[in-house]
């Protein structure tokens, strides 16, 4: 007797028995196993959409990752969800004793509910203006008048440094891996050095009986890998006090090269100012990129009159020390430079490498000083000891200009120059020689800081304090008194002292990870945290509704230890939510303490965005004057007794740092620190940990020498081959931000969508959507959709009656779970980083674990056809119920003479947007019910869905205990609309 012939899952690619492959199907939670489900005939009578192409057997390698990946984001789902429904379960204190829920509860249904599937929402506020809506039209530049600003030398072109590589490794052009002897053998070095484990488990690895012959390997060991790639930096000793201290760093010079000669940046320098304005006037102005600035313009004129044709170098450098070990005293103290030639999304992407590690610095506490004082000044004097033999060569090429060849050969007289330093305020007081309580950049007295805001406050006198460092020679009394009255410590020799062009105050700049982040907004929590009481504010913050952009705190925030600078913008998502409707002890009124939070968040928010102009430079100005002026509400609840707060005050110079320099995301030390991963923490790992700075800077060679490399093989494989290899290849020149305008991608409303390639759901039934997903009135929908679809100047009363003839030659439709939106730049401009934005529509389930996995059904902002790139017109809020798509076959019959629609979704309406609260300026939406009470539903394309947005309940005293962050949108009728949930949410509702 034969055996049974196996069946084969054309899911999961797995062979089954008859039987074991029947049970496989009833038990498989797998989407694409349920494809070929035991279903009955029956069920695909008209439903041909299920085998399309890409569920053909001869699945291919994309395709398979593809269902691989899918299936990984649903397991990760489940996870978050699983583990949110077990937090939501925790202990929580009880409610304290208060005032009773106010009428503002959000149990009350809606007075005045609209008709069922209204069309355009009535009562929406007229559009109003944006400050920012001339972004959104294209840019007026102006160039630096003189025409040799930025203009090449003339002279023939100089070889690429990958054709000047090439020519000294690979001289027969034969060999694209060079010096390496093959792919595999170059493959294999890049992996030790870059992914690989330490140097004696490689050495183990290839000392494995036949494998360097099997792979073609040119070394054997470690050491033979590292004699062809090692290189050393330099080194040197600075005396300070009596004492030398060893020092590791580059010459700046060839770093300066290095950046501004790679060939990867080639058609991404700029090398001239510009002025940007948004309109043909000229009366707007428009500030991003460091070229914008006015610094750049400024000092090219200043140079210009001595050496006509210069090309302005902007050196920016960071520093600041940080911790190697997570036990023990053991730190780095690195110091970074990059070029502002480069566009700024380059400079901020470690993956990018347009930093580079310029020094490290000693470290040294000096401990065997035992006076703090004097210890504080020779630290002071060493640091600039330090820096000032780093930066020494730029003494003469900032003023007299060296020749340097950009990535296309291009050769231009440069002048290198001091523009700015990055840090936080310790390092900028070390930079400045500032006293500790004081600002580093203007002169305001330590009494008056931050008690109130002055945007025009005056920075420091140069000239006065380069006069008090000329008094050195008159003795130390003499040197030291100077210096007292001239409001800086007494270092002997500021390493920009002698830097051409250099006003050290203005090159100081804004730190909004230190200043905002670790600084305003954390005196801020305190100061909530001490007027409302931790255990209304952790209650609210455990029955916030899950979104994309908002990270929930279901164990509150109150008790956060070690707050980090991303956690505390993940609470600023949330702040207003947990605030307003909160009453204040002894009857006083929040609204002063309520205006007060929602102008520190409008600060933060604007001071993020990658664009400004004159208008929202004015709104900054605006919302830290509403600061202030409410402000006195902390002193009154007795939580401050005053505010001078250095951090508070430093926010007066944002607006002329950003005049400057452009926008902060050109010098946020959020990017900078990122750095101390490869530069510091991870080079040190890989040393012994004795005597670990000669091994760490070994080691980052060995790695840079590496990435150059590979840069250069890429090069070299995408080269067509030249015939000649001794004429050097000129690449073409892309365009550059320089050249005139700024790019724009095309004005549109609707959001770029990406579903699924496999639906979640091969067949569900109506009866199941509306058990299972809460699609009560999906027939009743869908009938007006399709009369609306092919009819759309009917009347309300033309598409009630047409909806009763409807009838649907299907009973199963495929199901999606997930709708990913890619939210472009919000002002249009092409500098902001797209947005990745998810919106979920998922039934309650059991996961593999067979933990309960509670339903999502995310709110999203929908466009009725009229909405706008920014602001609420045109727009409302919806609860996405299901996502879903129709048979082929059905479609056809259903749409005959127009284009059928593509993906659909089944939306629970909420009231259209009103007037927006006086107090926290957000906007007040609530469930629509018909007279029945039940909830007002539609069917619109999925195209029509702008993003999705977060709601935040409306409470009175005290919150329902019995909500919860999963129920909370179907138990609460009223909500504001969160606009702080990301910047691009903030941006399009402002």
């Amino acid at each position: 007797m034969s055996a049974p012939k196996p069946k084969f899952c054309q899911g999961c690619r797995k062979p089954f028995t008859v039987s074991g492959y029947r049970s496989h199907l009833k038990q498989t939670k797998k989407p694409a196993c349920d494809y070929f489900g035991l279903y009955s005939s029956n069920d695909f009578e008209d439903f041909d959409e299920a085998p399309m192409d890409s569920l053909d057997s001869d699945e291919t390698e994309d395709e398979q990752r593809e269902r691989e990946r899918e299936r990984l984001e649903e397991e990760d789902d489940d996870e978050r969800g699983a583990s949110d429904l077990e937090a939501e379960r925790g202990w929580e204190p009880p409610p304290r004793a208060g005032p009773s829920v106010n009428a503002e509860h959000a149990g009350q249904p809606n007075a005045h509910p609209d008709p069922i599937d209204p069309g355009i929402p009535e009562g929406a506020p007229p559009r109003r203006p944006h400050a920012y809506a001339h972004l959104r039209a294209k840019t007026f530049p102006i160039r630096f008048p003189s025409n040799l600003a930025g203009a090449p030398i003339d002279r023939p072109r100089e070889r690429s440094a990958y054709e000047t590589y090439q020519k000294y490794i690979d001289k027969a052009n034969t060999n694209p891996y060079a010096p390496f002897t093959s792919c595999i053998d170059w493959e294999v070095a890049r992996w030790a050095k870059m992914r690989g484990p330490g140097s004696t488990a490689v050495s183990e690895l290839l000392q494995i009986e036949g494998l360097v012959s099997l792979l073609g390997l040119s070394y054997r060991n470690s050491r033979e890998l590292n004699s062809i790639i090692d290189n050393d930096l330099s080194s040197s000793q600075v005396v300070v006090a009596g004492q030398a201290y060893e020092i590791f760093y580059r010459d700046v010079l060839a770093c300066i090269q290095a950046l501004y000669g790679d060939p990867e940046f080639a058609g991404l320098l700029v090398f001239a100012p510009e002025k940007h304005y948004c309109n043909a006037d000229h009366t707007v102005r428009v500030f991003f990129d460091l070229h914008t600035g006015k610094w750049w313009w400024e000092t090219q004129k200043e140079i210009e009159k001595r050496l006509p044709g210069a090309t302005i170098v902007p050196v920016i450098i960071s520093s600041d020390k940080t911790q190697l070990t997570v036990f023990g005293s053991k730190t780095a103290y690195p110091v970074y430079m990059t070029i502002g030639n480069l566009p700024k999304d380059v400079r901020r992407k470690p993956s990018r490498h347009g930093q580079i590690l310029l020094a490290y610095l000693p470290a040294s506490r000096l401990e065997h000083i035992a006076n703090k004082a004097a210890r504080r000044r020779t630290l002071a004097n060493l640091y600039h000891a330090c820096m000032g033999h780093i930066l020494a060569p730029l003494k003469a090429a900032g003023t007299d200009g060296i020749d340097l060849t950009s990535g296309d050969g291009t050769t231009r007289r440069s002048h290198p120059i001091f523009a700015m330093h990055i840090g936080d305020y310790p390092e900028q007081l070390l930079v400045t020689c500032c006293l500790n309580g004081t600002c580093p950049k203007c002169s305001i007295s330590r009494n008056d800081v931050g008690q109130d805001t002055n945007p025009d406050q005056p920075l420091r006198d140069l000239a006065e304090v380069l006069d008090a460092l000329d008094t050195l020679d008159d003795g130390p009394a003499a040197f030291s008194r100077a210096c007292r009255e001239a409001g800086i410590k007494p270092v002997a020799a500021p390493f920009w002292k002698d830097l051409p062009y250099v006003d050290i105050f203005s090159s100081i700049t804004p730190d909004i990870l230190h200043q905002l982040y670790q600084g305003v907004i954390k005196h801020l929590l305190s100061w909530l945290k001490a007027s409302y009481g931790p255990e209304e504010l952790d209650a609210r913050c455990r029955r916030l509704p899950p979104n994309h952009q908002v990270r929930l705190f279901l164990r509150g925030v109150t008790s956060l230890q070690k707050v980090t600078g991303k956690e505390h913008g993940d609470i600023c998502r949330i702040l207003l939510g947990l605030i307003i409707g909160l009453p204040l002890i002894g009857g006083i009124s929040p609204s002063r303490l309520v205006r007060a939070v929602r102008a520190l968040l409008d600060f933060l928010y604007l001071a993020q965005y990658p664009a400004h102009t004159s208008e929202t430079l004015a709104l900054m100005e605006d919302s830290l004057r509403r600061f202030h002026d409410n402000k006195a509400i902390f002193v009154q609840l007795g939580v401050r007794e005053h505010f001078r707060l250095p951090k508070l005050h430093s926010l007066d110079h944002y607006i002329s740092s950003i005049k400057l320099f452009g926008t902060t995301d050109n010098y946020d030390t959020q990017y900078t620190e990122r750095l101390h991963i490869d530069f510091a923490k991870d080079a040190y790992r890989a040393t012994n940990h004795k005597d670990e700075f000669p091994q760490m800077t070994v080691w980052l060679e060995r790695r840079e020498k590496v990435l150059r490399h590979e840069a250069y093989v890429n090069w070299r494989l995408r080269r067509p081959p030249a015939k000649d290899a001794s004429e050097p290849q000129v690449p073409p020149l892309v365009p550059a931000h320089s050249a005139g305008e700024v790019p724009h991608a095309p004005v549109t409303a609707w959001t770029p969508i990406r579903l699924t390639k496999w639906p979640s759901v091969k067949a569900l039934s109506f009866d199941a959507a509306a058990e299972r997903y809460g699609a009560r009135y999906l027939r009743d929908a869908l009938a007006r959709f399709i009369v609306r679809y092919r009819n759309p100047m009917f009347s309300f009363a033309e598409i009630e009656q047409g909806s009763l003839d409807i009838d649907f030659p299907f009973r199963h439709f495929s199901v999606f779970h997930k709708l990913k939106f890619l939210l472009n730049d919000a002002q249009e401009l092409s500098i902001m980083e797209d947005v990745h934005d998810v919106a979920h529509a998922r039934p309650r389930r059991v996961d593999k674990y067979g933990r309960t996995v509670p339903g999502r059904f995310d709110t999203v902002l929908l466009n009725d056809g009229t909405g706008g790139l920014t602001g609420l017109q045109g727009y409302h809020v919806a609860q996405l119920r299901l996502v879903f798509k129709l048979p082929p076959a059905a479609s056809t019959e259903l749409f005959p003479d127009v284009i059928a629609p593509g993906y659909l979704a089944y939306v629970e309406r909420f009231t259209p947007f009103a007037t927006p609260s006086p107090d926290h300026g957000l906007y007040k939406v609530t469930r629509q019910r018909d007279a029945a009470g039940a909830r007002l539903a539609t069917v619109v394309e999925v195209r029509n869905i702008r993003r999705s947005c977060h709601l935040l309940p409306v409470t009175g005293a005290v919150i329902p205990r019995e909500w919860t962050s999963s129920t909370v949108l179907d138990t609460c009728e009223n909500f504001w609309l969160n606009t702080f949930s990301d910047l691009h949410m903030y941006m399009i509702a402002l």
